[in-house]
């Protein structure tokens, strides 16, 4: 009896220490999940402001359209509001502090019986395709996790009609598939007009800097302070800049200050050093208020965060947080440019996303080349928007085409019935920026009319879009793909790459060596378009060298 008792009191205390147990990890968990910022709700959160749950239900109710789960219909003019259906909650993924981000799945093929209409806003980041040139320089290959396709295929240049009138252009055009028998690929291409330095508005810039200990690598602080002297190079006089940094607290380094004043900006910028922790919440706020200061229908005020994307203290550490709290300050018209550096904790789902969220682009910046390439090269386009909530509407001809799948912009998905709602935050086309959509389609019976594509727009500042219409018929697309444009069969080697290296399922019988043949075909005399084919050639070798150790490519 004494020995039962004994086993009982000690299944009591086992049982004590395993509740506490269980207690201390789920409140340890929470506190890691505080921590960084890898919540459900920060990481598959609402993609846009004001419409991204409505997109998300969007992408939820495609992923399902081959099995006949969802008919969805509409007139020519205009989508009908899609079948009332409860929110679908998404698989909640373990995500850490380092270079990670909330996978999206790639989108499925869709049969135009069931949705013939394809929405999403444009894309101008070009954060993913630097980060992989990297990650293949530094001898690796990419994460899955990391590749977005409009990213890779929106980094190069396209030759595109410029605006005749207007802020932009639509270039169309369609071939055979390189990739799969019997399927065409169609690019939608825009090319916004260009503004010379003279033409610009005046400009104000808030610099808010990471100093905090993780970025005192060559690669990070020393190449963000190049890159900010090159941004105030191109400045004009009547511009100014502000400096703000971040690290264990916040600092005012310099007021608005003339862009003139080259010799008290470059000062600043050199006296920068690392140390301390990183609180970018509050940073982004304070900078936030500075530049709403100057905002204003004649002026562009602008924040340029640039950081090594490692958030671990102050009060707002996920990006709906920190949006949350300057939210009204995009509504004022202040814009967003976040510059990814470093790798190790680079944390490039959150500079993504507050770009997304903030009207602004999203870059990475690898080495003093890429910095003047988008603070030099393409400053018009880095500062100064030139439309904004800018929405693409690609209507099928069931008559025409069976079934289509657009290659990326999952995150970038619009509610087919939010087209038309001005409400809905979309994208900004900066000035002189190109923006390229592909499409793999299956053509079917014997009409002539391809697609319809809409575009919808605001001026920035705007309240209410305009909506511009363009067709695509059967007998405008090539009879080969020998006939394409150069840049619609780079269009297709890029992104066949990024689907193939993303595991994407349609991609699955895809072949590296097709996009290195159009690859080879289609340079046209770029450096940037070579420099991929460099980088395409190196892939290749080291995915072979994967597959045969067992690897997952």
């Amino acid at each position: 009896m004494k020995r039962i008792a004994g086993l009982s009191k000690l299944a009591v205390i086992t049982l004590g220490v395993l509740a506490l147990a269980v207690a201390t990890l789920s409140v340890f968990g929470n506190n890691i999940r505080r921590l960084f910022g890898s919540s459900a709700e920060a990481l598959v959160g609402a993609e846009h402001a004001n419409g991204g749950a409505t997109a998300h239900r969007q992408f939820q109710r495609k992923s399902m359209k081959s099995f006949g789960a969802n008919n969805e219909e509409g007139s020519s003019a205009a989508p009908a509001p899609a079948m009332a259906m409860a929110p679908a909650q998404p698989p909640a993924e373990p995500v850490s502090a380092g270079n990670t981000h909330a996978a999206q799945r790639p989108n499925p093929f869709t049969l135009t019986s069931e949705d013939r209409f394809s929405t999403f806003a444009v894309d101008v980041d070009t954060a993913s395709y630097t980060l992989f040139r990297r990650q293949v320089a530094e001898g690796g290959l990419p994460a899955r996790d990391s590749i977005r396709v409009e990213e890779w295929m929106n980094y190069f240049r396209y030759r595109y009609p410029a605006p005749e009138e207007g802020d932009f252009r639509v270039d169309l055009e369609g071939a055979p598939s390189p990739f799969t028998s019997g399927r065409h690929l169609i690019k939608v291409g825009l090319q916004g007009r260009n503004l010379a330095k003279s033409q610009r508005k005046p400009t104000h810039l808030v610099f808010l800097v990471d100093t905090s200990g993780s970025m005192g690598q060559p690669d990070k602080l020393p190449l963000a302070q190049t890159a900010m002297k090159l941004m105030v190079d191109g400045l004009n006089e009547q511009d100014s800049v502000a400096l703000v940094t971040y690290a264990g607290g916040v600092r005012d380094v310099l007021p608005p200050t003339s862009a003139s004043e080259r010799d008290t900006l470059f000062a600043a910028i050199d006296a920068l050093t690392s140390g301390g922790g990183t609180a970018m919440g509050d940073g982004l706020e304070i900078a936030y208020r500075h530049a709403a200061k100057k905002a204003g229908p004649q002026r562009v005020s602008r924040v340029v965060v640039l950081t090594d994307g490692d958030t671990n203290l102050g009060r707002n550490l996920t990006a709906d947080a920190m949006l949350a709290s300057v939210q009204g300050y995009v509504q004022e018209g202040v814009t967003l440019s976040t510059i990814g550096l470093g790798m190790g904790n680079y944390r490039d789902d959150l500079m993504e996303r507050l770009a997304n969220k903030g009207n602004g682009n999203c870059f990475y910046i690898d080495s003093e080349r890429e910095a003047r390439r988008v603070f030099q090269e393409r400053l018009a386009g880095t500062l100064e928007v030139i439309a904004q909530d800018v929405k693409i509407q690609v209507e099928f001809d069931p008559a025409t085409v069976r079934g289509y799948r657009l290659l990326g912009y999952e995150n970038r998905a619009i509610a087919d019935r939010d087209f038309r709602n001005d409400k809905v935050d979309a994208g900004e086309i900066g000035a002189g920026h190109t923006v390229t959509a592909l499409y793999e389609v299956e053509l079917a019976g014997k009409g002539e009319n391809v697609a319809t594509v809409r575009v919808r727009a605001k001026r920035p500042g705007g309240v209410e879009a305009a909506e511009q219409s363009f067709s695509l018929e059967r007998s405008g697309l090539h009879g080969s793909l020998r006939d394409a444009s150069a840049n619609l069969r780079f269009a297709a080697a890029v992104a066949g790459t990024a689907d193939i290296l993303r595991g994407a399922p349609q991609a699955g019988d895809w072949s590296l060596a097709t996009a290195e043949s159009l690859a080879e075909g289609s340079v046209d005399g770029m450096s940037d378009r070579a420099e991929f084919l460099g980088l395409l050639r190196l892939v290749r070798e080291r995915s072979s060298q994967s597959v045969a150790n067992g690897g997952r490519y």
